[in-house]
């Protein structure tokens, strides 16, 4: 059964349209058709509003997480580690990379912090267990760093869509900033991806791999030319994200008994 799990955080971002995440939240989950809803009260912090998702996240079926701030994710991404482990990537479509610590934000704002804290480094009462390995990321659409954030990224050597092994199950987040020319986000920045070409990489991963959860994130309304751009673009990632487990059921098959001759359209 598909779930969409409604989160309408704020509190981990400093943006001032933050407060217009909670009716973006609200829309993307209306924007999901034929879905069981769950929504998320938040709560005094955001370890209360972690442990509320906890308990609230379903043991089976295919979620898809809306938010809300990227801060969001932190629950789904560590139960999806806890059931695959080792075989999860986490592939992250985000203009930024929300890889500061506390002690290198420029904000404080825990949205900033989120993908850093899944790997184990981050607020020490939101720290999950187990944690990410750097090798388990993978970043899109990233354009804006703060210094500390890319010292870290090349350190730890965390690459692109190129670096998941083919044996990977996939959670994938989306930022909507990661969208060139959206205005409905706290901090939109140029340069990035059309809403097709963000459709087509979804697609594209979703005829490789297994995608086991989604996250979309930031939206906080103001245009109504994104909202019409939304109401077209997160039914459809959401139909190919769910719809990646019966294709790799079929790409398995068709590599155990080869046909003759194989014609592939549309994945």
């Amino acid at each position: 059964m598909l779930t969409v799990v409604e989160i309408p955080q704020w509190q981990g971002s400093l943006s001032p349209t933050a407060p217009k995440l909670v009716e973006g939240a609200s829309r993307l989950a209306a924007m999901v058709p034929q879905a069981r809803h769950v929504r998320v009260d938040t709560g005094d912090t955001l370890a209360e509003t972690a442990a509320r998702v906890r308990r609230a996240l379903p043991q089976d079926g295919f979620i898809v997480t809306v938010g809300g701030d990227c801060g969001v994710e932190l629950e789904p991404v560590a139960a999806a580690l806890r059931r695959y482990g080792d075989r999860l990537n986490v592939v992250w479509f985000d203009a930024h990379g929300d890889m500061n610590t506390p002690a290198t934000s420029p904000s404080g704002a825990f949205h900033g912090m989120i993908l850093r804290t899944l790997q184990g480094e981050g607020p020490h009462d939101l720290v999950p267990s187990p944690a990410l390995r750097p090798n388990q990321v993978a970043l899109a659409g990233t354009r804006s760093l703060d210094p500390a954030e890319a010292d870290y990224i090349r350190e730890a050597g965390i690459g692109g869509l190129s670096g998941i092994g083919d044996n990977a199950v996939l959670y994938i987040h989306v930022d909507l900033d990661v969208l060139d020319g959206i205005t409905s986000v706290g901090y939109p920045e140029p340069g990035g991806l059309s809403a097709q070409a963000l459709a087509e990489a979804v697609a594209a991963l979703a005829a490789r791999h297994e995608i086991v959860g989604l996250g979309i994130t930031e939206y906080a309304p103001s245009d109504p030319r994104d909202e019409e751009m939304l109401r077209r673009l997160v039914p459809e990632l959401v139909r190919l994200c769910g719809a990646s487990g019966p294709w790799q059921i079929e790409r398995h098959a068709a590599d155990a008994w080869p046909a003759w001759r194989l014609e592939e359209r549309d994945g």
